[in-house]
């Protein structure tokens, strides 16, 4: 038994929908009418001139380096100091340093007692550091 093929087959007609095409092409058009004359217009700019004096690069000091040990020990710069006596000592470095932004570097150890750190700072302030950092 023969089964007949049906001579018209179900073709699928493959276009491409141009509307949307032409509708996204003249918003782009109308986009770029409007825009281009705001393009073409001078726009007045005050440039900064370069100084033909330039000042000299001023090097900061290094921060002074306050460390706290667990124990509650504080040395500065690597050297021990008792706690009466570190509102001398970093006066004379604020002294030293006269004139130049003097920058205090505090490290202190995780187990040491909050109440040490507490009056190392405020024995720093009182001797007149400003710009304390604490690492």
């Amino acid at each position: 038994m023969a089964f007949a093929q049906s001579q018209t087959r179900d073709r699928t007609l493959a276009e491409i929908n141009i509307t949307p095409l032409i509708d996204v092409m003249l918003v782009l058009l109308v986009i770029f009418m409007i825009a281009a004359p705001v393009l073409t217009r001078d726009i007045p700019l005050t440039l900064p001139q370069t100084d033909p004096n330039p000042k000299p690069v001023v090097v900061p000091p290094p921060p002074i380096e306050l460390r706290i040990d667990a124990v509650g020990e504080v040395t500065v710069a690597g050297a021990p100091v008792a706690l009466s006596e570190l509102t001398s000592v970093l006066r004379t470095e604020r002294e030293r340093l006269a004139g130049q932004k003097v920058i205090l570097s505090v490290e202190a150890s995780y187990d040491v007692d909050y109440e040490v750190v507490a009056k190392v700072l405020a024995t720093a302030q009182n001797a007149g550091m400003s710009n304390i950092r604490m690492r």
